[in-house]
């Protein structure tokens, strides 16, 4: 891309030249700045102190870092390079900026935060030719008034050690680098070996799973946390690139219950491999925790939206003829919307699901002989999952991950069945066949021998809209909300949405999606087309300007959003 490139000195001419002026005046700044060090790019100036900061890049030649090649030789590797130098970037923002300058937001300079997972994302991008960190500075205003000299000292004293700290091998610590690099590639590598095993999931000896609290994801870590360790009939040796031979619990294909009583860590462990789809930093104590990228959380979804859905696998003779085949409601019970998150799953190309009683409902999860003498299955819409687990293994190959504390009826459908006392994990297997065998509850099997097909349906282009007037609107200010037009999105149920930026994405890809909606696609068939073009030509696609906010999500988010949407029109494939 061509640009034109003025000397530093011009920007601290152009500062002064609007010294007390209205804070608009800041726009005539925006362009690109050669300094000693690194092109800066002022890419979008915010309109008021108080709006969101204005957008800024620095571009600094590759060969001048001192990276080199062999750190970011692979996309993993590139992936977990940009991942920390983004984490050095903020810390030094922290470190040399100053703060408070006046009103609002005046003085800020910040990068969009990473959390516990290492995520690709637009905050940072290194190629073979440059390193550009994209962030975000608050310029600075007393009122609604330019202050140039403050301005002048973020972009010429602050902004130059942030970078030099940050941006240059001689200010990093290199070994803190390249374990964080290793650890990643080690976690991909571990991610992909899985299917050659026959398995789903791995969790690695000496794991730290329990977190600080629902609201921190940081490890929690005090003398009595029990570490992981896998029975010795699951455990599985796994050699990685980097580590070398990796010892833990491989999750087998089939069907996985997980037992224990309350407080034990059923839920724990379940969350661990709910987020085994990402990579971890070094220390998050999950660094060697891994699902398949297809795994899905399930729960149930009071008041979703669904729109031409097949559930008749699950629910079926509704009242006043309503048709499950293609059921449609603006206000899903806890059983329809839970059969309907599985059902568009499968539809998105789910391998794996995940539940857990306490998010599930319980009419959907079971129904016991008890009940089924008192309520006649003519009676009874829901054929409950327990009936369709197995089915869904046998048929699809479709693997379920289940934390079952309440109920026995599971265990003759499970191939294994894991027991957590107190954060350790045994494998019960045998003995709760034997209980099954032994103490046979009498209940009949509902819903017939066979799961049913997997329906797939055609969006109307149309009914995605996300303009509001002339331009499009997409919005995220909380990580379980878009905002789409002038429709808002619920996803407070997609449990695996980790940053706030992947929710930015996703309302980007929910948008740029509708250009494939088109000739009578699939819902599935515009998903991969969307993350084929994110492959090829990088998150950038997504945006109509250069954001340094967005980060990478799955094909089987964007789905659930698209899902979820209240306008939504659908047509089934025949």
């Amino acid at each position: 891309m061509q640009f034109h490139t003025r000397d530093a000195a011009k920007l601290k001419d152009g500062l002064n030249r609007i010294d007390g002026r209205g804070y608009k005046a800041y726009r005539q700044i925006k362009g690109a700045y050669q300094f000693p060090a690194f092109i800066l790019f002022v890419d979008h100036v915010q309109g008021d102190p108080f709006a969101s900061p204005s957008r800024i890049r620095v571009r600094v030649e590759r060969a001048a870092t001192g990276l080199d090649a062999r750190i970011s030789e692979n996309r993993s590797r590139t992936v977990s390079l940009c991942d920390y130098l983004t984490r050095v970037f903020f810390a030094n923002c922290r470190t040399f900026c100053r703060g408070n300058r006046g009103t609002g937001k005046s003085g800020l300079i910040t990068i969009d935060r990473p959390g516990q997972e290492i995520l690709e994302t637009t905050a940072m991008v290194v190629n073979e030719k440059v390193v550009e960190a994209r962030f975000f500075m608050g310029l600075p205003a007393r009122g609604r008034r330019v202050l140039a000299r403050d301005a002048a000292a973020m972009f010429f004293d602050e902004l130059p050690q942030i970078v030099s700290h940050s941006l240059f091998i001689h200010s990093l610590n290199r070994a803190a680098l390249e374990a964080h690099v290793h650890t990643a590639e080690d976690a991909d590598c571990l991610r992909s070996r899985l299917p050659g095993l026959n398995l789903i999931g791995f969790v690695a000896d000496e794991s730290l799973l329990p977190r600080i609290s629902g609201i921190d994801p940081a490890p929690l870590e005090n003398d009595k946390v029990v570490r992981f360790q896998a029975p010795p009939s699951l455990r599985t040796e796994i050699v990685l690139p980097n580590k070398g031979a990796v010892s833990g619990m491989g999750i087998p294909e089939g069907v996985t219950l997980i037992v224990g009583g309350g407080y034990h860590g059923k839920s724990t462990l379940l969350k661990a491999l709910e987020l085994g789809i990402y990579n971890h930093v070094p220390g998050d104590g999950r660094e060697y925790v891994a699902t398949l990228p297809e795994t899905v959380k399930i729960r149930a979804a009071d008041g979703r939206s669904i729109e031409k859905t097949d559930i008749s696998p699950f629910i079926g003779n509704l009242p006043l003829d309503k048709n499950t085949h293609a059921f449609s409601t603006r206000n899903a019970s806890g059983s329809t919307s839970q059969a309907a998150n599985i059902s568009e799953a499968l539809e998105a190309g789910a391998r794996v699901l995940l539940l857990d009683e306490d998010t599930s409902a319980t009419n959907f999860m079971i129904r016991d002989q008890c009940m089924q003498q008192l309520v006649a299955k003519e009676h009874e819409p829901i054929t409950p999952f327990v009936d369709r687990v197995r089915q869904l293994y046998d048929q699809y190959r479709v693997s379920t991950v289940l934390v079952m504390g309440g109920s026995g009826d599971y265990f003759s459908e499970a191939h294994q069945v894991i027991k957590m006392t107190a954060y350790v994990a045994e494998d019960v297997t045998a003995g709760a066949h034997q209980i099954a065998g032994e103490h046979a509850t009498g209940r009949l099997k509902e819903g017939g021998s066979q799961f049913g097909r997997v329906v797939h349906r055609i969006p109307r282009v149309e009914s995605v809209n996300a303009y509001r007037g002339k331009r499009p609107k997409t919005a995220a200010s909380r990580i379980d909300e878009i905002v789409l037009g002038g429709t808002t999105v619920d996803i407070s149920d997609v449990e695996q949405i980790v940053h706030l930026s992947q929710t930015r994405a996703i309302a980007l890809a929910m948008h740029y999606a509708t250009r494939y909606m088109q000739g009578g696609r699939t819902l599935k068939q515009v998903l991969d087309l969307v993350m084929q073009d994110i492959d090829t030509e990088s998150l950038d696609v997504l945006s109509p300007y250069i954001a340094g906010d967005i980060a990478r999500f799955r094909s089987l988010e964007l789905a659930a959003a698209i899902n979820r949407l209240r306008t939504l029109q659908m047509k089934q494939v025949p």
